[in-house]
């Protein structure tokens, strides 16, 4: 039986998803509710973002008065990352089916609830469960909060401008986190756990009223890929999970190798179940542009090098240095005031560069941090050896992140962005939970460093990222050079 892949299902109206009537078209003089709306959007996008990136700070700590092990420390991040990656896709899909607001509000609520109660608990597992739980949560508010945008701000300088401070934003939660991180540590590494709670419920009040609402859609249970969504997540779970414990039972142990085939089996069944699906949870179809598929591959390698070696660079400073989290924030600072001071200018950027030579910049400087850090010797002081590596991955950050958003959205129809800003989340996580499962098994496999010393597997760690970082260059520099033969051969 043939099947196209290109098939379009029925969607609602755009009036049905809570997009005002006039949409803004200038990228200039903008109302108050509109300048609140993207607050509150971008507002939660930075928590997203701060939350991975902070936790990741407070790890030390909490691995010592919670007797918590690298591999269980690893899964306090990657639970979060997994839960947001791996129900983005449904959580685009219910933005779409049922309001970007509804379903934008009631993740937000979830999401400041869990964060408060994970504060509270004594108990390893409730909190990596709970840390998933806000995964989760994240994964309903993203595709949400950006198809919002995506369908309030026209496409062109309206919606750059909207996108620049919105994506900015997120990456100012990724790059702050570890100041934030620091600061909250130096109280107690619950602080960490609980400072996103009362900002994302305020966020909710302030949404609940500048939010547009959305007028009652007709569907159907059955339009919700809840099996896609069941065997991707499940997929991306035993993959991660098979290299964390790879190391301990061994890469050609058996159990590693079903583990492995389950993940194949489990993602296999997932694109299985797509094809047939009257309402895939993607259409398979959207992967034939190539500007798509490049900016979700970007997303993975740019976030998965920058998460992996926050994590690795956090214990060699921590617990090698013995650097306090004060200085943790301190020495990270630098970044932080970078991507910040991006949003002053990237939306005229984005206008006048083509996102992907800007990725292709992006990942220039990604590299030169990370060849940077790899000269690193005991006893080199913060301005040699880690000071040009923050200012290099802070750039790169402050590019790339908005680029990617940007060029995963453009030309995609009103009724397709849910789709589209999941999948670039997705991948996003994604690429954040399979690099700190292979870093941490890296560092698990070597010896320790003693106290003053490289960690054990640290530099083999960051030279897989660096080239992870290496490869997504080469492909962006092969699209771009490809859509220029590309453009020769119309003109011809």
């Amino acid at each position: 039986m043939s099947v196209d892949l290109n098939r379009k299902t029925a969607q609602p109206r755009l009036t049905d998803f809570g997009a005002p009537p006039d949409q803004v078209t200038s990228a200039g003089g903008w109302s108050r509710k509109t300048w609140l709306l993207l607050v509150v959007l971008a507002g939660a996008l930075f928590l997203d973002g701060l939350d991975v990136s902070m936790v990741g700070v407070a790890l030390p700590s909490m691995g010592s008065d919670l007797g918590m092990d690298q591999s269980q420390l690893q899964w306090i991040v990657s639970a979060y990352v997994l839960g947001y990656g791996g129900l983005l896709l449904l959580g685009g899909r219910a933005s779409d089916l049922l309001g970007r607001r509804k379903v934008f509000l009631t993740a937000l609520a979830v999401f400041g609830v869990a964060s408060v109660i994970s504060a509270a608990t004594e108990i390893n597992s409730l909190i990596i469960a709970l840390r998933f739980v806000k995964g989760v949560a994240a994964a309903f508010t993203v595709p949400a909060g950006l198809s919002i945008i995506t369908t309030t701000f026209t496409e062109g300088p309206a919606r750059n401008k909207a996108l620049s401070i919105y994506t900015v934003c997120g990456a100012s939660g990724f790059s702050l986190g570890l100041v934030f991180g620091g600061l909250l540590t130096e109280l107690s590494w619950r602080a960490t756990l609980i400072f996103p709670g009362p900002v994302a419920l305020l966020l909710l009040v302030v949404g609940a009223r500048v939010i547009p609402k959305s007028a009652p859609t007709n569907f159907s249970w059955s339009q919700f890929d809840a099996l896609g969504a069941i065997t991707s997540t499940a997929a991306l779970l035993t993959l991660v999970y098979a290299v964390v414990q790879a190391p301990e039972v061994g890469w050609l142990a058996p159990a590693t190798i079903i583990l492995f085939v389950v993940a194949a089996l489990l993602a296999a069944g997932f694109v299985g179940i797509e094809i047939r699906h009257r309402h895939p949870l993607v259409r398979l179809g959207i992967l034939r542009s190539i500007a798509l598929v490049h900016a979700n591959f970007s997303a993975a390698a740019m976030f998965g090098g920058y998460v992996a070696f926050q994590f690795v660079v956090t214990l060699y400073l921590q617990d090698s240095l013995g650097w306090s989290p004060m200085q943790m924030a301190l020495g990270f600072l630098p970044a932080g005031i970078l991507v910040v001071a991006s949003a002053l200018f990237m939306d005229r950027v984005l206008d006048r560069v083509d996102t992907k030579l800007l990725i292709s910049g992006g990942f220039v400087a990604f590299l030169i941090g990370y060849l940077w850090f790899l000269q690193v010797e005991p006893g080199m002081n913060y301005v040699v050896f880690l000071l040009p590596t923050v200012l290099f991955l802070g750039a790169g950050f402050a590019v790339t992140f908005p680029s990617v958003n940007s060029q995963a959205t453009a030309g995609v129809a009103d009724e397709e962005q849910g789709l589209a800003s999941g999948l670039v989340n997705t991948s996003t996580q994604i690429g954040g939970a399979l690099m700190m499962a292979v870093t941490t098994a890296m560092l698990r496999s070597s010896e320790p460093g003693a106290p003053g010393e490289l960690i054990g597997g640290m530099v083999p760690a960051i030279t897989v990222i660096a080239i992870l970082t290496v490869v997504a260059l080469v492909t962006s520099v092969g699209v771009i050079l490809a859509g220029r033969r590309r453009t020769l051969a119309v003109a011809a």
